[in-house]
Formats: C-alpha cells, structure tokens, sequence
C-alpha cells in the first residue's frame, strides 16, 4: 500500500461481511488492516491461570481488512472515499471526496497549533509567578542576616 487512508481514531462504517454496516473507531490500523471498536468480535475460552486470573469466555475485537471498511466524514456524516491534497504550508493531508463537502479529515494540523499555543501560556504564566516569588523571597533573607552583634557599628560601641 503507497498511501493508508485509514488511520487510528478514525470513525469508519464496515461495507462488506458480516458486521456489514456495523460503525465504529478506529483502535489499531497497520498492514492494511485494522481493529473498529465493536466490529468481528470473537470469544475465546480461557482457562484459569491463577487466583487473580479467572477463566470465562473473553469477547475481543480481531483485525479486518481495510478494504472492507470506509471514513465517515465528521462533517457531512456519510461514508465517504479518501482523496490526498497538500495545504498552503506543503503538508499533506486527507479530505473527504463527496462533491459538496471536501472537508479536511487530517484535524492534527489544528490541534497540534492549539497545543503549542497551550504550552507558550503555561510557560508564561509558570514564569511570571516563579520570578516574583523568587525577588520577594530574596529580600527578607537580606534584613534577616543582618544582625546587630556583628555590624562593626556595635562592636566599636561595646568596647
């Protein structure tokens, strides 16, 4: 495969198979198959392995194949083919290929600039407080070594 068009967190609707028309998210995606939340779910007898461990019957979710499977657009709420285009800063990214709605399905680019704009503020704000705690603590520890015994001032007077 050149290029996946599916990737993990996606919300994809099963076309063919047994679950078909089954949807779900995207938990695994690799090697041109993936694991959708709810989608070819197996049992499998297991036996007790310990005190802790106990046995039963354990429902999973097991792989498919990508092929079966097609992204809902979040915008428009249809299953929809994957088209590739580059932005105006030259990054990649997917959109949905329905005729009235070519939404941007990659949303990282949006959320990776909040997250940087979210960690400038924090290191502003750490910074600013940090800074004035640090100058007020400084100045009383001054005043505070400074005892009338030792000043030479005293000692003249004592003698």
């Amino acid at each position: 495969m050149s290029s996946v068009k599916v990737k993990r967190g996606d919300n994809v609707k099963v076309i063919s198979g047994e679950d078909k028309g089954k949807t779900g998210k995207v938990l695994v995606a690799s090697d041109g198959k993936v694991i959708v939340e709810g989608v070819n779910i197996v049992s499998r007898h297991t036996k007790p392995k310990s005190a802790q461990k106990t046995g039963g019957i354990v429902k999973s979710e097991r792989p498919i194949q990508a092929s079966k499977v097609m992204v809902v657009c979040p915008e428009c709420n249809n299953e929809t083919r994957v088209g590739f285009a580059i932005d105006a800063e030259g990054k990649k990214y997917r959109y949905c290929k329905n005729a009235s709605c070519k939404a941007n399905l990659d949303k990282t680019a949006v959320k990776e600039t909040k997250k940087k704009d979210k960690k400038a503020d924090k290191a502003d704000k750490k910074e600013k407080p940090v800074k004035e705690e640090k100058s007020a603590k400084a100045k009383p520890n001054r005043k505070v070594s400074k005892t009338p015994e030792t000043s030479p001032e005293t000692a003249e007077t004592q003698n």
